[in-house]
């Protein structure tokens, strides 16, 4: 690759391209609760105010990791993107952002995230990006097409970025940063099952392993879905057991996990589009509040 040409080649977008594409290209919606989730696990470990000066420097790196994550997936993913209806848009398969323009920033994105966590947070955090980033492009990407257990495999970069957090302070991992990478990799397996289930028609036209796509009548996706929801319940009370969260967090997470089981446990028995979108917009409210609890009342 000639760097001077793709450095020529970003400045000359291609026509009908605008910064707007770039900006979705780096999924910001996704990052923006990889970094609420980095900033929790920062916040658990941090005891002075000097602590805090270093969370700018955490979240850069971190942003500049998952932009690279996002732009390398959708490049490896381009041409199975322009046959799903919820994907067809994005700015690599209507060739508004070429290949080699996605190219040059997914791999100068990954770049400069794992030397800028290197050089101004610590080897530990950086090391947990990177592996992060490459087990996301080069293992969890290629699996979606193989294998419906790519949704629990995707779901171990998912979950780190919190641990990043703790790292950042500590520069070394500890059981309360495994006990935030336990509520995050749980939670993510009910949240994009009913993704999937939402949109399977538009999975299987991609090509896609997901389970929801492989199982028709979708059981094993309701026994999934619950079993990995009841699993909430013991997980989400580790920050407690563990002793870096109070007695309102414990009550929180138990109420938390007591709606959301309820939305699993519909899902799982009326196996509908309906119920599944209940499901998703449950996840989505759960975790964060679940997270904002345990940083307000953290021990």
């Amino acid at each position: 690759m000639n760097t001077a040409t793709d450095i020529c080649d970003l400045s000359a977008v291609n026509a009908g391209a605008s910064w707007r594409d770039f900006y979705e290209l780096i999924k910001p919606r996704m990052n923006l609760l990889i970094l609420g989730t980095t900033t929790v696990g920062f916040s658990l470990a941090a005891r002075t105010t000097d602590d805090w000066k270093h969370l700018p420097n955490a979240l850069v790196g971190t942003a500049f990791c998952a932009a690279s994550a996002a732009i390398l997936n959708q490049l490896l993913e381009k041409q199975y993107d322009a046959r799903m209806k919820r994907t067809a848009n994005r700015p690599l398969p209507t060739h508004r952002i070429s290949e080699r323009q996605a190219l040059f920033l997914g791999v100068a994105a990954g770049l400069v995230g794992g030397c800028y966590l290197l050089l101004f947070v610590n080897w530990m955090t950086a090391l947990l990006g990177t592996a992060t980033l490459t087990s996301y492009i080069l293992i969890y990407t290629p699996l979606k097409r193989v294998t419906t257990l790519n949704t629990i495999v995707g779901a171990v970069p998912g979950a780190v970025p919190p641990m990043m957090g703790w790292t950042a302070v500590t520069g070394s991992l500890a059981i309360p940063a495994l006990a935030l990478f336990g509520i995050l990799f749980v939670w993510q397996i009910p949240h994009f099952l009913a993704i999937a289930t939402l949109y399977r028609e538009d999975y299987q036209r991609g090509g896609f392993k997901m389970l929801p796509v492989e199982d028709p009548d979708l059981r094993r996706t309701g026994r999934q879905i619950l079993l990995y929801s009841a699993a909430l319940f013991p997980v989400s009370l580790l920050p407690a057991l563990v002793g870096v969260a109070g007695r309102a967090y414990t009550v929180s997470a138990v109420m938390l996990g007591v709606m959301f089981f309820a939305f699993a446990l519909s899902c799982a028995n009326r196996r509908s589009r309906a119920e599944a979108r209940k499901l998703f917009f449950a996840s989505i409210i759960y975790l964060p509040v679940l997270l904002a609890i345990l940083m307000m009342d953290q021990v």
